[in-house]
């Protein structure tokens, strides 16, 4: 990659503060800053305010013998008010210089923020392009939880995983799932190593240095969590699925005969997926295999997901329901993850139940007496909060989340019977493809489309305090 210096303008924190309150000529200044977090619940200073960012261009360089990424990123996007300022999401990294419309801009770093004061104001509604060229051995990010994420060095190459902020550790951005963009993304590796991201491949070049420069392209909106990039000796294998979607596998060599059947199962999974839930919202589907010691967790990167070893059935299940269910319905706040776990928990039960196994309301009733016989999570701490408020950025991914948040919706399912209930899902994703939506949206649209008064399941089972107790009605709905 031809990797290009911008101008040197960083200034000391003083000199940044002055910037930030006055032009560079003395003029009037028209904007104002934008706001250095968007107040998430959970990750209050995840993402910024005053702008949208409509598209993502990464050109990035890595080397796994010296670990060091070289990355220069182009942002287009849309002032949502006059912007003096504006802040991106960058953790460590040096960044060497900063364009904003073609000009030199001035930027200061504070944490992991990147403030950007552009030559010239910008004004409302105007889309600008901004340039940050930067470089570093990136570090991993750790979650509330204590799991690590971002940029993670394996014995041959690396994987970026994001999810809730760990994008900000290998790119700049505005990393909150409720900015929404398309993606290209390009990958400069020594030849001989595999680069993949998510969407589709755009093309595979061999370029001088005896590197090979791999571009991804994303044409589907996309929260920065769900971006990934992959560096390894994979063993790649492409497809179709019955209907059409493309199908490309990553496996680290080391996972290629355990990952083989549960692997085999995606494009019936797919097809599966799209009676149920609706159309895949993809182009493509696939996934990446990385070695078992590399993350602990498997993550639902749009399009590709990403497995710490050879996954099973469930597993690729799991992740693949999530294309519909928190990939193409991106959840609004981190507090609506319910939203994403709780479905993809919930289409594992529904697949089970569709082929022979334990049905959907079995599941439930296993959990409410604990029956470990019926299901192997039956006796997890799956009452102690409700899925629809976790008490903490470090609860977003607890059992309630996954095993309460399904049995919400199987609650609906036993109130307003399978017909209106699978239309509902059905609704649901469609109405709001590619978009983000969160736990009250959900709530309201479905009383609307159900056309029944659901009060009591949101007030017991999504945010109720107390461990609820078996529906006095409980009925076993017939699969459709």
């Amino acid at each position: 990659m031809e990797h290009r210096v911008l101008t040197r303008l960083a200034v000391p924190a003083v000199a940044a503060l002055i910037a930030l309150t006055s032009g560079c000529t003395g003029a009037t200044v028209q904007g104002r800053p934008g706001a250095s977090g968007l107040k998430d619940p959970y990750f209050p200073r995840a993402g910024n305010g005053g702008y949208q960012v409509e598209h993502y261009a990464l050109d990035l360089a890595y080397d796994p013998a010296d670990g060091e990424l070289h990355g220069t990123a182009v942002l287009t996007a849309r002032a949502e008010q006059g912007l003096s300022s504006f802040n991106l999401d960058l953790s460590g990294l040096r960044v060497e210089g900063v364009e904003v419309q073609g000009v030199g801009a001035r930027f200061n770093r504070t944490g992991n923020e990147l403030t950007v004061r552009p030559d010239k104001d910008l004004k409302k509604g105007e889309v600008f392009r901004t340039v940050v060229d930067y470089s570093g051995r990136p570090k991993p990010v750790v979650d509330p939880d204590g799991s690590e994420e971002g940029w993670i060095t394996t014995a041959d190459g690396a994987v970026a995983v994001g999810e809730p902020v760990g994008s900000m550790g290998w790119f700049p951005g505005n990393h909150h799932p409720s900015d929404k963009a398309t993606y290209d993304i390009t990958l400069t590796v020594p030849r001989g190593y595999e680069a993949v991201s998510n969407g589709e491949l755009a093309s595979r070049t061999e370029v001088e240095g005896g590197q090979t420069a791999f571009a991804w392209h994303s044409a589907e909106p996309m929260a920065s969590y769900l971006v990934t990039a992959a560096v390894g000796k994979f063993k790649v294998t492409t497809g179709r699925t019955p209907s059409g979607v493309a199908v490309y596998n990553a496996v680290a060599p080391a996972e290629a005969a355990g990952s083989e059947a549960a692997l085999a199962k995606l494009p019936e999974i797919v097809e599966w997926g799209s009676r149920r839930f609706g159309p895949y919202p993809f182009g493509s589907v696939g996934s990446i295999v990385m070695p078992s010691d590399t993350l602990g967790y498997a993550l639902e990167t749009q399009t590709k997901p990403v497995y710490s070893g050879a996954p099973d059935e469930e597993l690729v299940l799991h992740e693949l329901a999530h294309q519909w269910f928190g990939d193409s319905v991106s959840p609004k706040s981190w507090k609506d993850m319910w939203l994403n776990e709780g479905f993809a928990t919930y289409a594992e039960w529904l697949w089970a139940e569709d082929h022979g196994g334990v049905s959907a309301q079995r599941r439930f009733d296993a959990f409410l007496a604990g029956d470990t016989s019926v299901d192997k999570q039956a006796d997890s701490d799956w009452a102690a909060f409700p899925p629809g408020n976790p008490p903490g950025a470090e609860h977003i991914s607890d059992d309630p989340v996954y095993y309460r948040g399904a049995m919400v919706l199987q609650r609906i399912r036993q109130e307003v019977g399978d017909e209106k209930f699978f239309d509902l899902l059905r609704g649901w994703t469609a109405d709001h493809r590619h978009g983000n939506a969160s736990t009250a949206d959900f709530t309201a649209y479905a009383q609307k489309r159900t056309g029944h008064d659901l009060k009591k399941v949101w007030d017991v089972w999504l945010y109720g305090e107390t461990r609820p107790k078996a529906p006095q009605t409980s009925q076993t709905p017939q699969a459709s």
